[in-house]
């Protein structure tokens, strides 16, 4: 279940740069927020109620509020706005560093995380390769003269990444015994959903959306994102934070631009060079140093 699950949040995920900026195309990124997590938490929520679950209770509730919006509302929902205007280049590379907010965050481990060399290694060298990466991309946004939205755009990414893995370590040290993950992750998304209200109210996003525009190639992606990029990967990823350490769970932040890229090789146009291939290998490589603790103990 645990390879299942990591399989899960590594392709899933990787896989909904290129789905948020397909949905994009057709949504607004509020209302896009909005329709996401409020019909994936409804299902999941009405799932849960179909198999007899109690899915009232406040301290779950109130758990899932404050992880919720700081993983989906903040982080997901600064990821969502920006692809609006900056490479998904640059924008895989600052959520990447998530891996590392984990470990300063991580109090009650640092003794264990930033004593263990092969961790703090492996954390510095996948950073580096998500680097060489998205080098060319990188290169060539800097060239050009960036906008004010872009500077915002690039602060903002600073910030997500934080507010992922605080809402991350909040869920996993805050467990919900009164409720199932499915519960929980249900709640999360549906507080999560409150968070995009208020940018679409002021955008005045659902006053100006025709919704009879939206291409079928927007649905598809926001039903994808949904069922898959939500409701599968999303409660994999929570179940995770339970049961493995939270630098194990925090890889995912460098294999999804991995699969980010090799999605783009295979549905566009671009072409992989030399310095992407070193990058995915050290990648690869990163992780392998992360999770090589828990293989010598084993």
């Amino acid at each position: 279940m645990v390879y299942l699950a990591f399989a899960i949040v590594y392709i899933v995920w990787g896989s909904t740069y290129f789905f948020i900026q397909k949905a994009l195309a057709g949504f607004p990124p509020f209302i896009l927020g909005v329709v996401r997590f409020t019909v994936a938490g409804i299902l999941l929520l009405g799932w849960c109620k179909i198999k007899g679950e109690q899915i009232f209770n406040l301290k779950t509730i109130k758990i899932a509020a404050v992880s919720g919006i700081l993983m989906l509302g903040l982080g997901n929902g600064i990821v969502i706005w920006v692809e609006q205007f900056i490479p998904s280049g640059l924008v895989a590379i600052m959520v990447a560093s998530a891996a590392i907010w984990f470990v300063i965050l991580d109090k009650s481990h640092w003794k264990e995380n930033l004593s263990n060399k092969y961790i703090v290694s492996g954390l510095i060298i996948g950073f580096l390769g998500v680097v060489l990466l998205f080098g060319d991309q990188i290169r060539l946004a800097l060239d050009k003269p960036q906008s004010n939205l872009q500077i915002i755009g690039m602060v903002l990414l600073v910030f997500g990444p934080i507010a992922w893995a605080g809402g991350s370590l909040y869920s996993k040290y805050h467990p919900t015994t009164e409720s199932s993950v499915s519960v929980n992750t249900g709640w999360q998304m549906l507080m999560a959903s409150l968070a995009f209200l208020p940018g679409a109210l002021v955008k005045s996003e659902f006053k100006l959306l025709d919704w009879s525009s939206i291409s079928l190639d927007a649905w598809l992606s926001i039903i994808y994102l949904i069922l898959f990029g939500s409701i599968a990967a999303f409660s994999a990823y929570v179940w995770l934070l339970k049961v493995r350490p939270a630098t194990q769970v925090s890889t995912y932040a460098y294999v999804n631009p991995v699969v980010a890229v090799l999605l783009s090789l295979t549905f566009t146009n671009e072409v992989i060079g030399l310095t992407q291939v070193i990058g995915l290998v050290i990648i690869l490589g990163s992780v392998l140093l992360i999770n090589l603790p828990k293989y010598k103990s084993a």
